[in-house]
């Protein structure tokens, strides 16, 4: 049987279908429970959120499914650039951007250098809630941390954009390992080599992995349907893991102009950019990614994405589209589904159709 993987046994699921953990407010536990009750793994993306908002999720969360669950962190979530950050490149940065303002006819904010990284914190709070599965990127936990998730029973999944990543987090011990190809949307989690040196498609991505580690592998961008899920199956991944698909059905925490434009030929061409945070990452193109272009010098993370917050605002309220950065992988050509089970349902319905087991 196709659903029947290392993955669905490690984690205690009905098929290998992962929904990715989005975050930045696109995680809901309305769509994390969809997935999971319908015998996927649903998923919370909680790095930007607190401690205290984390266990509060997680009461909600506990309202809506019984079923394993993942909440994902990312182990480095400023930049250790930031803490040395020279006052005129900050300004250097802000005066680029400041044509973007003007153009909204709002003023540039005021930004400090001085962002503490919650992550430590947080780990404390999932280690409280004892999800299933914590998953990660940006870079591999302490011995300490992976240990003590050990300890309880909780899985651990890192994210690899590379075999060298791979190697590192098979090396940790790691219960399992996404194989994050180029194509998928959001932030390229890469952590040994900078973003735009570790571009690796994910098929290729898939085949390195499966001939040099022995970690399952959950495959990870450009994959929308059951043709994808079934491709990957078949290149020797132990699960696949969907964004952009859940990203766009009415359960997910994206605006509705969002989700409308997934499902429209806007969506068609997408880009690799570090405007919107400072970390490169794959969006839909828009009129600040085109003009500011990856080699130029933006914010470190996650300042950058103070300073794009309020121009984000005004241009959704002024209806400037052209100028509000919206997340998306390559592959948005086959999306047709609004709702979370429905997506779930036909997955699984189609998936089993195409591999006749």
């Amino acid at each position: 049987m196709w659903n029947k993987t290392k993955i669905t046994e490690l984690l205690g699921i009905q098929y290998p279908i992962l929904q990715g953990p989005m975050g930045g407010g696109f995680s809901t536990a309305e769509l994390l429970a969809a997935v999971s009750n319908n015998g996927g793994l649903g998923s919370y993306g909680a790095y930007t959120i607190t401690p205290e908002e984390i266990l509060e999720a997680a009461k909600i969360i506990k309202t809506k499914t019984d079923k394993p669950y993942n909440i994902n962190l990312w182990v480095s979530d400023v930049d250790k650039s930031l803490a040395s950050y020279p006052p005129e490149s900050l300004e250097k940065v802000k005066t680029l951007f400041k044509p973007y303002f003007d153009e909204l006819g709002i003023p540039l904010p005021e930004l400090s250098t001085d962002i503490p990284s919650k992550f430590e914190k947080q780990v404390e709070a999932l280690f409280e809630i004892r999800p299933a599965v914590f998953s990660f990127i940006f870079g591999i936990p302490s011995k300490e941390i992976l240990a003590e998730a050990r300890r309880l029973g909780i899985k651990t999944v890192g994210a690899a954009t590379t075999l060298d990543e791979a190697l590192a987090l098979e090396e940790a011990k790691v219960d399992a390992i996404v194989a994050a190809g180029f194509e998928a949307g959001g932030h390229r989690p890469s952590f040994l080599r900078p973003a735009q040196d570790s571009q690796t498609g994910l098929f290729t991505l898939i085949q390195q992995l499966k001939a040099k580690t022995a970690t399952p592998i959950i495959a990870a961008g450009g994959i929308a349907d059951a043709k994808g899920i079934a491709a990957a199956l078949t290149l020797g991944a132990d699960a696949v893991q969907l964004g952009t698909a859940f990203l766009a059905t009415d359960e997910s925490g994206a605006t509705p102009l969002h989700k409308d434009l997934l499902f429209s030929d806007g969506s068609k061409h997408t880009t690799l950019t570090k405007s919107l945070t400072g970390r490169m990452g794959r969006m839909i193109a828009n009129k600040i990614s085109d003009e500011i272009k990856f080699e130029t010098e933006v914010l470190p993370f996650p300042l950058q994405t103070r300073l794009i917050a309020p121009l984000k605002v005004a241009a959704l309220e002024q209806g400037r589209t052209d100028m509000v950065s919206f997340w998306s992988g390559q592959n948005t050509a086959t999306l047709k589904h609004h709702k979370a089970g429905e997506l779930m349902q036909a997955l699984i319905k189609e998936t089993s159709q195409l591999l006749a087991l």
